[in-house]
């Protein structure tokens, strides 16, 4: 019998790139089966992307085919988002796409999208194929998603002004602070690309989302059994997480910090009194919260790893000029806290800095990769939400899981003060009693968890045996 052959497609950036990369890795290693992944990148120009897939060919577990990328600038308004760019470019792939499965001479059984790709399911004219969306997050954001197209027609004005919070059957409510930043305006184009994704994805045959069982029972039984959610969504879903970069030989590109003299430090700091920075690629902050950061991290008095890096736009080249990120630390600062405190200017080793025995918290903006690549080593977090699904994300892991704790206010809404900073590093990494001492012990039991759903047996190998049963990936 031939080996099966199973189809990822990534849409731009590296939010979605990585996930795709790593669940064709996985499909790969515990199903035996071909797995080709087409990378729709931003152009030419995006090194990170580039260099990102040059990483994942060399590991060699998939076959990567980069598609040409397609000039979009006559499709969206100069000043369009990075979502709604994505999906323009999405769809301004679909020939090619079909043309690239077409060439194929091992014909895919299955063909899986990215939910900001779902536009691809009614791809034709290249046989019959089973076809699937990954949601690279978690249950309860993929219930908003698939229901926000009733939202859309029930709920009157913008959301934002909304009295009660926006109810979705069998889940936790979605409130002010829980908003996508893609809801927060309704003429945007961005928001009508999430409503008509919500409305695409049920048209597949079913999702994988990337959380397991132990960690969202409630939404997943929700999403399967809720008479009210399965009239919007009638596919069967499938959680098969935590799937994330696994630790391994670091791959040194021009974007990588030095990792010998990261670890070299960490590896002289007690076990778990080191709180690591980090915001994303995505990140901004402002030059009045980068000095209250810094400042407040001094005053914890707590040792601290922090990377501190431009922005990177998802579809445009990042300028690489890092060696002046520092300049924007308070005067003196570096030299204040030289031996406690490790600022790092480029791209360094997440996952092997997670875990380093030495982390004790996590300062994150709760991308969920992120917040996966910590909730799997034990590592409570800091909740510093900034954009997209993050503030849902935010109130996912302090609220409901229990493994964060967060700011009083979005630290996208205001300046977070220096006192509040040094409270919460102090909370999450030295607290002997109380909050802090329970939110890392729950970290604990959440890393347990998270390890046995991907034993054999587990409920997330279980889960992706049984979908690829479904798909006829394996027999």
């Amino acid at each position: 019998m031939d080996q099966a052959h199973a189809l990822l497609i990534a849409s731009p950036g590296l939010g979605h790139l990585i996930p795709v990369l790593e669940l064709g890795n996985r499909l790969s290693s515990v199903l035996n089966v071909h797995v080709t992944i087409l990378a729709v990148t931003s152009g030419s120009s995006s090194l990170i992307e580039i260099e990102t897939i040059h990483a994942a060919t060399t590991r060699g577990t998939c076959e990567i085919m980069e598609l040409p990328s397609v000039d979009i600038d006559h499709l969206v308004e100069p000043d369009a988002t990075v979502v709604t760019k994505i999906a323009a470019k999405m769809r301004a792939m679909k020939s090619a796409v079909r043309d690239a499965v077409k060439s194929m001479k091992r014909k895919p059984t299955v063909m899986i999208v990215d939910f900001l790709g779902t536009n691809l399911i009614s791809i034709d004219d290249v046989g019959v194929m089973a076809k699937y969306v990954y949601v690279p997050s978690h249950a309860w954001f993929l219930a908003l998603m698939v229901y926000l197209p009733v939202l859309d027609k029930v709920v009157e004005g913008e959301y934002v002004e909304i009295k009660e919070p926006l109810k979705i059957p069998g889940c936790k409510p979605v409130g002010p602070k829980e908003l996508l930043d893609t809801m927060l305006n309704r003429s945007n184009q961005q928001y009508s690309e999430c409503v008509q994704s919500g409305l695409e994805i049920p048209m597949s045959d079913g999702i994988l989302v990337n959380t397991w069982e132990e960690l969202q029972g409630n939404t997943l039984a929700a999403l399967r059994e809720d008479k009210d959610l399965n009239r919007v969504m009638k596919i069967p879903v499938y959680p098969i997480g935590p799937i994330i970069r696994t630790s391994g030989p670091i791959v040194r590109t021009k974007l990588t910090e030095n990792p010998n003299g990261i670890f070299e430090w960490l590896d002289k700091q007690r076990e778990r009194s080191v709180v690591y920075v980090c915001l994303g690629s995505g990140g901004t902050l402002s030059f009045e919260q980068t000095m209250e950061l810094a400042l407040g991290l001094e005053l914890s008095g707590q040792s601290f790893l922090w990377v501190l890096r431009r922005p990177v736009s998802y579809l445009e080249v990042s300028s690489r000029d890092d060696d002046h990120v520092s300049n924007g630390l308070p005067k003196g600062f570096l030299d204040r806290t030289r031996g406690v405190g490790l600022v790092v200017t480029q791209w360094a080793p997440q996952v092997e800095i997670l875990s380093h025995g030495s982390i004790g918290g996590f300062l994150s903006h709760c991308g969920w990769s992120s917040v996966l690549e910590s909730l799997t080593e034990g590592v409570p977090i800091i909740a510093w939400p900034l954009y997209a699904e993050q503030w849902m994300n935010a109130t996912l892991l302090a609220d409901e899981i229990g493994v964060a704790i967060r700011t009083l206010e979005l630290p996208s809404k205001k300046v977070i003060g220096r006192e509040e900073v040094a409270f919460l590093v102090k909370k999450i990494v030295a607290e002997e009693d109380g909050e802090g001492r329970k939110i890392r012990d729950k970290a604990e039991e959440v890393k347990v968890s998270s390890k046995r759903a991907w034993t054999h047996g587990g409920s997330s190998h279980s889960s992706l045996l049984e979908w690829a049963k479904q798909c006829r990936l394996v027999s």
